[in-house]
């Protein structure tokens, strides 16, 4: 007979248990993506767009000890005086440092922002557990954990410029592990003229996380259009490159021709002047032709568009094509840090919309505005997303130095149409008769 006794199921943790955990997973990744860089390395700032490793850091606890911890009774903060130090845009709560002076911050030390870290998370993680924070204070801690997850990617950009400015040229990680997939043959997916809706619904009213500016749902007609079934590769680019693509007038923008002959660009960011080697995270490399281009302008792309008869696609008909798949890719998880081709095993059929999320962002044609109807998020973090929709232009899908889990369908990153340091890259459209 037998009187063996099951097992309980086992117990759900709290949504405040399951949120400690991910705070501190996702804290401990910060630390983990900073820890090859010297003290040295950490306050570098080599152009006033990027900022130093270890601001990144400061700020982004910053982040929780003003949004989080300053609404608990009672708190005081672990310095006063670094509210300015750390402050990034937050008008409405005081001024801030210059941005392009964040490489003068020698003090206080790395080790010190490092012990503000460590006490903030223990005051974090101790509400936590004790169920503590307020409806409130939680929506900020966790929109405080995206938050981050954007400043671990910034980390990363923003250390590969300044290692490349460096004479030296050092990689951040000397075993990081390269590539031997290959780039699929580029083929064309069509789509009817369709009305399809676009966006997210507002958080926290909805329990799925979403930024403001992905909100609210709206419906858009989007007209019949060709998308291409992968990201543009390398050896593509680079046979752009040798048809004179930049030197030839008629590609380009006004205003990026005008860049790319004051600046002298000839080719992306990180590649020699031969065309055959690049700049990683790893070091300099042979130039691996399947990978998908990256760090390249908005400019560049739509030149390169033009060049191949077709276009940008529109950040509508991206998102209607993403938004039947899953947001799995190539991240910063896979720990390669740089863009790939399609592994031989492949991702199905050639003819499927490949590497749609991770890998390299994708510039699209469209500005960075307000969907109709946009609501910014309540109070002093309204100024997060909004007062940004100027001058911008909007990218999808995320890269290899993006958080795996952080984006979705309906993400959208803004940038510059000038920037190159992000790991950007192109997928073309074409329109349909």
């Amino acid at each position: 007979m037998n009187t063996a006794v099951a097992s309980p199921p086992p117990v759900a943790p709290s949504p405040a248990a399951a949120l400690a955990v991910r705070y501190a997973g996702i804290r401990a990744r910060s630390i983990a993506l900073a820890a090859p860089l010297s003290a040295e390395d950490a306050m570098v700032q080599s152009m006033p767009d990027a900022s130093p490793a270890k601001w990144h850091l400061a700020h982004t606890t910053w982040f929780f000890e003003r949004f989080v911890l300053a609404s608990q009774p009672g708190h005081q903060p672990f310095n006063a005086d670094w509210h300015y130090l750390f402050n990034s845009y937050y008008q409405s709560i005081g001024p801030a440092h210059a941005r392009p002076q964040r490489g003068l911050l020698s003090r206080p030390s790395l080790e010190e922002v490092l012990q503000y870290r460590a006490r903030v998370d223990q005051q974090v993680i101790t509400l936590l557990q004790a169920g503590a924070l307020d409806a409130q204070a939680s929506h900020q801690l966790q929109l405080g954990l995206h938050h981050e997850q954007q400043h671990q990617e910034l980390l990363l950009t923003d250390i590969k410029h300044a290692l490349w400015c460096n004479p030296l040229q050092p990689a951040y990680r000397d075993d990081l592990s390269r590539s031997d997939a290959i780039a699929v043959p580029l083929r064309w997916q069509r789509s009817p003229e369709q009305i399809v809706e676009i966006g997210a619904p507002a958080w926290p009213a909805h329990a799925d996380f979403a930024y403001d500016n992905e909100s609210p749902v709206h419906r858009v007609l989007v007209p019949a259009h060709g998308l291409a079934n992968r990201p543009v590769s390398n050896a593509e680019y680079r046979q752009f490159i040798q048809a004179g693509g930049y030197r030839e007038v008629g590609l380009w923008m006004s205003e990026g021709w005008a860049l790319c002959q004051a600046e002298q660009w000839q080719h992306p960011l990180y590649w020699d002047d031969a065309l055959e080697r690049e700049f990683t995270l790893g070091g300099w490399r042979a130039l691996d032709l399947h990978a998908p281009v990256s760090h390249i302008s908005y400019f560049e792309a739509d030149a390169f568009a033009r060049w191949q008869g077709a276009r940008l696609p529109t950040e509508f008909e991206w998102e209607a094509a993403a938004a039947g798949h899953a947001p799995t890719g190539h991240f910063a998880d896979a720990d390669r840090l740089h863009p790939a081709g399609i592994a031989p095993d492949g991702q199905g059929d050639d003819d499927a919309l490949l590497q749609l999320f991770g890998d390299v962002w994708e510039w699209t044609s469209s500005a960075y505005g307000a969907y109709p109807g946009f609501r910014p998020f309540a109070g002093n973090l309204g100024e997060y997303n909004g007062k940004f929709m100027n001058g911008q232009w909007i990218l999808r899908g995320g890269s290899c130095a993006t958080p795996d889990g952080h984006v979705r369908a309906s993400y959208r990153n803004f940038f510059a149409p000038s920037a190159r340091w992000q790991f950007a890259g192109v997928r073309l459209a074409r329109d349909l008769a």
